[in-house]
């Protein structure tokens, strides 16, 4: 059971609000500025975004609610 789940709203900050809006696919997580990598680790951390590997690539992707 993810946290998300669990909680009916997790808190965000507004930085993590905007990133969370350019995720519509899934994106190479190399492909961000360093502190934006930072921001996507805390909202994975979170369990609104996953990586997954594909194709020998780290990807980011939204979660469904």
């Amino acid at each position: 059971m993810k946290i998300n789940e669990l909680v009916n709203e997790i808190y965000m900050t507004n930085e993590e609000k905007q990133l969370l809006e350019m995720f519509d696919k899934p994106m190479p997580l190399g492909s961000f500025p360093e502190r934006e990598q930072i921001i996507i680790n805390n909202l994975i951390r979170k369990s609104i975004i996953s990586k997954v590997q594909h194709n020998g690539m780290i990807m980011v992707i939204r979660n469904d609610n």
